[in-house]
């Protein structure tokens, strides 16, 4: 496990491992519940970045260490700043990040635990899929302190149906796993004991399939999600013409017809 974009902080803030096509990248904050701070942002943006272009990575998986996946933004931290520029720059910086996320190549997997709330709620919604602890609890707490999340509200309400959104927007409350996947926050909630062999048979699962056509896919969901119908159909019409060219899809198609496994080239 390597240490990435240690900071003034005495611990790195990200941990990345990688193993069998898998990248593991741990918020490392666990005495403030993994807040996004400045730092904590920078680093795991500059991780992501690092991971797009290696192209033996083919999943990622985004944890939180101690208690918890990641409480939001560090109040503290933006308490401690007042001016508008640093806290314009918070949330730009968090926005970059998400993004990073959404154009990443490879599909990315939140594993959580304990608490996802604002922006680490945002997180969750952002990734690409979620698998969740029974027993973690999710929200979007902003408007009990005045403050209501805002670009939270972005991913979120791109990833479930408006009135839960709105429910969890306008409430704060916090809703249980059980809730999130009903809402479609997260894929599944399993048992706490049973949350990292889960989320490793998910992660190596997607690690076999052509890094090439994941990417493909991904960009082409995300691309599509925001059009009309007749222009997703027609969009999506030319990516599976251009993916048709792929020498992973004559690799594929030969090796079902052949019923073998097939080996792919990445290209």
């Amino acid at each position: 496990m390597t240490a990435v974009a240690a900071s003034v902080e005495a611990e790195p803030m990200v941990l990345r491992e990688d193993r069998d096509g898998v990248s593991r990248l741990t918020l490392n904050r666990p005495s403030a519940y993994n807040a996004f701070s400045l730092g904590l942002m920078d680093a795991l943006t500059e991780c992501l970045r690092e991971i797009d272009l290696d192209h033996g990575i083919k999943v990622v998986v985004i944890e939180g260490s101690g208690k918890g996946f990641c409480a939001g933004h560090d109040l503290k931290e933006m308490k401690a700043n007042p001016d508008r520029a640093f806290r314009a720059k918070t949330f730009e910086t968090c926005s970059k990040m998400m993004m990073t996320v959404t154009q990443l190549r490879q599909p990315v997997i939140a594993k959580v635990h304990g608490i996802a709330t604002a922006a680490g709620c945002q997180m969750v919604a952002t990734c690409d899929l979620a698998v969740a602890a029974d027993t973690a609890r999710f929200g979007t707490p902003g408007v009990n302190i005045g403050l209501f999340c805002s670009t939270p509200m972005v991913a979120l309400s791109r990833a479930v149906q408006r009135k839960q959104a709105m429910e969890m927007l306008l409430t704060g409350d916090m809703i249980q796993a059980d809730k999130a996947v009903e809402f479609g926050l997260i894929n599944k909630a399993v048992p706490e004991e049973d949350l990292e062999r889960e989320t490793a048979a998910l992660a190596d699962k997607i690690a076999t399939k052509s890094g090439l056509v994941l990417k493909t896919g991904k960009e082409a969901f995300h691309h599509q999600i925001d059009m009309t119908l007749s222009d997703a159909y027609a969009y999506c019409a030319e990516v599976m013409t251009d993916n048709m060219a792929f020498d992973d899809a004559e690799e594929g198609i030969a090796a079902f017809i052949e019923k073998r496994k097939p080996v792919w080239k990445d290209s």
